[in-house]
């Protein structure tokens, strides 16, 4: 009789536990497919107007690491687009490009390191893109162009790490502007700041 009191216990604390855990389980699971990465945005105001791109965190996170640190650290602020090519792209990221008196090298800065490119992820140079400009496999480092037209035939040579999410009026204005023999712009499109949310 006792051994059937203690079974019978026993009985009543599992049918009072596991719908318990049953529960926990069910929100758990619910919780879990419901989380999704919130990628942040970069905000680029220029001496033009302004634009933004949202940042693909969760497919290129060490480009899109890399550049969140250089415009919290206001690397590109000041800096100008330096090449433009009409039906192509816009180029910027050189920190020389600050400098006047360097403009025979403009292109050719960087932040001091290199960093590893990160290809497929269903990524691809579309028009509005960001992509990573660089002399080679895994040269990138702070210079990038925005793809004005789609450019898919530099997939797998350029990390995309984000997409104009507004303002791609300000980026194609840009796109259009006047250019010397050297494809710099004749008027200076200047970065006033990069702001990431």
């Amino acid at each position: 009789m006792a051994a059937l009191n203690k079974i019978d216990k026993i009985s009543r604390k599992i049918s009072l536990i596991l719908p318990v855990l049953m529960i926990l389980a069910i929100v758990f699971s619910l919780f879990s497919c419901s989380t999704t990465t919130m990628n942040r945005t970069a905000t680029f105001e220029t001496n033009q107007g302004t634009f933004t791109l949202e940042l693909f965190e969760d497919k290129a996170p060490i480009t899109t690491a890399n550049f969140i640190d250089l415009a919290q650290k206001g690397f590109f602020d000041g800096t100008k687009f330096h090449r433009i090519i009409a039906n192509f792209m816009i180029q910027g990221g050189d920190p020389l490009s600050k400098d006047e008196s360097k403009r025979g090298y403009w292109g050719t800065g960087g932040p001091g390191y290199k960093i590893k490119d990160e290809f497929g992820q269903g990524l691809s140079n579309t028009r509005g893109t960001i992509s990573m400009a660089n002399s080679g496999p895994n040269t990138g480092g702070s210079q990038f162009f925005i793809n004005t037209v789609d450019n898919s035939y530099l997939d797998g040579k350029h990390a995309v790490f984000g997409k104009v999410v507004s303002g791609t009026d300000m980026v194609d204005k840009i796109g259009k502007a006047k250019t010397n023999m050297g494809d710099q712009p004749k008027d200076d499109v200047v970065v006033v700041k990069v702001t990431i949310n």
